[in-house]
């Protein structure tokens, strides 16, 4: 990824659960917070309600690769946590881009063109 790295932190994923600003639709949640720093950070939950392993961490790679192709798109700067709903794991790669889109758009986390 271009200008972004991983969100690891607990203390990070709570401040922007309580702090930051959230959307969300029928796929996916993104809760976002102005980071202070030239880059993004990116953290992907996947709960334990979703599946087993496999399930769950074939979701965090699709969500991986939707933001992945969105970066150019996005402001960078921001602290970002995408959080996966039980409709995302049946859903297809296209909807969960057009659900991700969607949720950055109505945060003011895509660049204007």
């Amino acid at each position: 990824m271009l200008h972004t790295v991983s969100l690891k932190e607990n203390s990070v994923f709570r401040r922007l659960y309580y702090k930051g600003a959230s959307a969300g639709n029928r796929y996916l949640v993104i809760y976002c917070r102005r980071n202070g720093s030239k880059f993004s950070r990116l953290g992907l939950t996947v709960s334990t309600k979703l599946g087993k392993a496999v399930v769950r961490n074939r979701m965090r790679r699709r969500l991986r690769e939707v933001y992945r192709l969105q970066e150019k798109r996005l402001l960078s700067g921001f602290d970002i946590v995408v959080v996966a709903r039980s409709a995302a794991v049946d859903a297809d790669f296209p909807k969960l881009q057009s659900a991700f889109r969607h949720a950055a758009d109505k945060l003011g986390l895509l660049l204007q063109e």
